[in-house]
């Protein structure tokens, strides 16, 4: 199912980097977006993942210098019967975090210095287990392509509005045709990626609550994400918004204009699922049977 979904992404982002192409440059242009995107695609299965950690300035640590996130994630990948990824911190002040990688055996972890500052260990090795479930399903591959794909897809768009597109009568729509590539491409991309986002933030938060043992501890990490992110901005994210779909939680300021276009599941959708989850579990697992307390808002 990952595989062929897999394929039908990058098959839609394909046909939309034609479809630009034919409308800076009709046929002609078509033809040189395909070739443009068959390199594209291969070039982001193989380097997406360190283009999307150089965007956030991702820094790798080791046991030695950051010992618990270190040895956390190794246990937690062990648990999930996973290799064990590379670990990042990016150094921003928003709490967050996402995965990267083409496969387990060259996956990557990466959370900012706000996440670790801010929760606590039950709720951080749900954040860390929900990543990992990205890994196991391999949704990361998916997501990273998606991502490097759809930047590529804007700045064609751009590049055509720069440089005002073909006018030779082999593009019907002319400047016409520019103006749509330019206003309604990027925006294409991005609902691309959002079809595959949502559901897999659903999947990933289940297999990462067996993984952690502890359904309301990513939970609490959720609402507890969820309310800090939406006041303090993550400048690497709005540099390259095509990215947020990787991140546990929307990391973008406009996140609430539009549910619609959330990159993301209603936070509240998210929890409700955990909690039906932590009830159905065994009282002998590894949860706590209690409710998930409300975030203490603190002076802006």
């Amino acid at each position: 199912m990952n595989y062929v979904r897999t394929m039908m992404l990058l098959a839609a982002m394909t046909a939309l980097f034609m479809g630009v192409g034919y409308l800076l440059g009709g046929t002609g242009g078509m033809m040189i977006a395909f070739a443009v995107a068959i390199g594209t695609n291969a070039f982001a299965y193989w380097n997406s993942d360190k283009m999307v950690l150089r965007m956030h300035n991702a820094e790798p640590v080791t046991r030695a210098s950051a010992p618990e996130l270190y040895e956390m994630v190794g246990r937690l990948a062990g648990r999930a019967g996973l290799p064990m990824p590379k670990v990042y911190i990016i150094r921003e002040e928003q709490p967050n975090a996402f995965a990267t990688g083409r496969n387990p055996e060259n996956a990557a972890v990466a959370a900012t210095t706000g996440i670790l500052k801010l929760l606590d260990r039950e709720e951080l090795e749900g954040v860390i287990a929900h990543e990992l479930a990205h890994v196991k399903n391999r949704d990361i591959l998916t997501m990273t392509v998606a991502a490097t794909v759809a930047g590529a897809i804007s700045m064609l768009a751009q590049f055509g509005f720069l440089f005002g597109g073909n006018r030779d009568r082999d593009n019907p729509l002319g400047p016409i045709g520019v103006l749509l590539a330019v206003l309604f491409a990027p925006l294409a991309a991005m609902l691309i990626q959002m079809t595959i986002s949502r559901t897999r933030e659903y999947s990933a938060d289940k297999l990462g609550a067996q993984i952690s043992g502890n359904p309301l501890g990513l939970a609490t990490a959720l609402r507890k994400i969820s309310t800090f992110a939406g006041r303090i901005p993550m400048p690497t994210a709005e540099r390259n918004p095509t990215s947020a779909p990787l991140f546990i939680i929307n990391p973008l300021s406009g996140q609430r204009m539009d549910n619609l276009f959330s990159t993301h599941p209603n936070v509240e959708n998210r929890i409700k699922a955990l909690e039906a989850q932590a009830r159905d579990m065994p009282a002998a697992s590894n949860v706590r049977q209690s409710t998930i307390p409300p975030v203490r808002r603190t002076r802006s």
